[in-house]
């Protein structure tokens, strides 16, 4: 009897823990709500394994971490090997729990001190020339207020690199035309101010005078950019979007909307800007990711000097 009654309170002493470093990241960390949902499925699975090893979570050891990440990576016959991006946010959860148990006095060691997790290939974006970003943005056509909608959406996110989260949920108020600014809310409700350029001021000021009051109608909506009724469109509402225009001209297989942010960041460095300035317009915490621009701009030398030097052909 005292093993079937323990089991439900060791159960319920972990999800305590774990709510509770949740409601951390949350309120003093700022984390956002997909971070938090992908760190709780991650701890919830970790319990799973735990359990199986009859381990509890304030006395797991390096070892009992080790072999949960080994496993993973490893995978099973009934489960396929875990992604190297995957095992390092993983990795990143279970460090990030057991330094605040640390922090709440509830172990005395850190067994995640030496946890590693494999390194992630990079893998270079998709970047769109000027030409293929020019065909994207002049697709929208017509005065109906979707397209008018639609053209101010894509001129936007090219101008200011916004991330699709950012864009649907930029407010009327974010916008400042006269100044030439917009707000973005980034992960983890961080804002930042980003300089607009004057073809997305133009086209944002034609759908806020003859595009979204048609579609907005009567009620009060805060959205700049709203759906067929009127309400602030949606993540999939924006995808389709961007897939429709790109399909039309052509670039259906080259892009998603992440695919604009990428190729804003590519266009300013290759016409001068500076790293920093670049980090704090795309929003990034750390300028080692901002660092993957200059790779691929990088590359995209290479292959124009390989194509354009007589003596540097690589068939040659």
């Amino acid at each position: 009897m005292a093993i079937a009654t323990g089991e439900p309170t060791r159960q319920s002493t972990f999800e305590h823990h774990v709510l509770d470093f949740l409601a951390y990241l949350e309120f003093e960390r700022g984390l956002s709500r997909n971070t938090l949902e992908a760190y709780r499925s991650d701890l919830l699975q970790f319990r799973t394994y735990l359990e199986a090893h009859h381990v509890d979570v304030l006395n797991a050891a390096h070892a009992d971490l080790a072999a949960f990440m080994a496993g993973l990576a490893q995978g099973s016959e009934t489960r396929p090997p875990v992604a190297a991006a995957t095992l390092q946010r993983k990795t990143a959860c279970l460090r990030s729990f057991y330094r605040y148990l640390r922090r709440e006095n509830l172990v005395e060691g850190d067994p995640t001190a030496d946890l590693r997790a494999p390194r992630k290939q990079q893998k270079l974006p998709k970047v769109l020339s000027r030409d293929q970003v020019a065909a994207l943005l002049s697709a929208p056509t017509g005065t109906t207020p979707p397209a008018l909608r639609d053209r101010a959406l894509l001129e936007l996110m090219y101008a200011c690199g916004l991330r699709a989260s950012e864009a649907i949920e930029l407010h009327v108020g974010d916008l400042d035309l006269q100044a030439g600014v917009l707000r973005a809310r980034g992960k983890g409700s961080k804002e930042r101010m980003v300089p607009v350029g004057r073809e997305a001021i133009t086209a944002v000021a034609i759908y806020l005078r003859r595009g979204r009051p048609l579609l907005v109608g009567a009620r009060e909506e805060r959205h700049l950019f709203v759906n067929q009724r009127g309400g602030g469109l949606t993540r999939q509402g924006l995808y389709k979007i961007v897939q429709r225009h790109a399909e039309s001209v052509g670039l259906r297989d080259a892009m998603s909307p992440h695919t604009l942010r990428h190729t804003f960041a590519t266009h300013l460095l290759a016409g001068g800007c500076d790293l920093r300035s670049l980090q704090e317009m795309l929003g990034h915490a750390d300028i080692a990711t901002t660092q993957i621009y200059t790779h691929l701009s990088a590359e995209r030398l290479k292959d124009v000097y390989f194509r354009a030097h007589p003596r540097a052909a690589k068939d040659a």
